[in-house]
């Protein structure tokens, strides 16, 4: 829901200053943010690559059939790094803006970017740690049960709920004319 009231604003400032949206949205770095859109993508992917490796009961790196295969926590590290690559992206784009003289107090175009942007990181960076709780859990453990794997999907529902919202927020930030 809170998202949803974020999406609001930007729908109503489009609709109530179209010239603020233009100007505001012509000053977004949109090659740049589609590739960190793409890299949060792919972390959704190798977050289920852990997933499915939780569920085969393979927390760590094996080897199967005469094939080395990664196991959850080799995925969900994986994951956490593209994560931080995204956040850190993220960071760069803001000081990017900041550097042309753009804030989160510029005009109500900027303040809606930052702040949804901004929330979405917080997101992100709640999701990474999810991660690093749920690596440490398996370490922790002396035995992979189904606990640690029902933390593993449910961090997974998490992580991918964040990637999915935020690919509504780059087409309504990045895209919509």
């Amino acid at each position: 829901m809170f998202f949803a009231g974020l999406f609001a604003i930007y729908f109503t400032l489009r609709s109530t200053s179209p010239e603020l949206w233009e100007h505001g949205s012509s000053l977004l770095n949109v090659p740049f943010a589609l590739i960190n859109t793409i890299i949060l993508v792919l972390s959704s992917v190798t977050c289920q690559m852990g997933v499915f490796a939780a569920e085969n009961g393979r927390p760590f790196r094996s080897v199967q059939g005469g094939k080395k295969r990664l196991g959850m926590v080799e995925w969900y590290w994986i994951t956490f790094a593209l994560g931080a690559v995204f956040v850190s992206g993220q960071v760069w784009e803001y000081a990017q803006l900041v550097a042309e003289g753009v804030s989160i107090g510029t005009d109500p175009y900027s303040a809606a970017f930052f702040l949804t942007t901004g929330f979405h990181a917080l997101h992100v960076t709640g999701g990474l740690i999810a991660f690093l709780l749920t690596i440490g859990r398996v370490y922790a453990v002396k035995k992979f049960r189904q606990k640690e794997e029902t933390t593993a999907i449910v961090v997974s529902y998490y992580w991918h709920f964040v990637d999915v919202v935020w690919i509504a927020l780059f087409l309504v930030i990045y895209f919509l004319k």
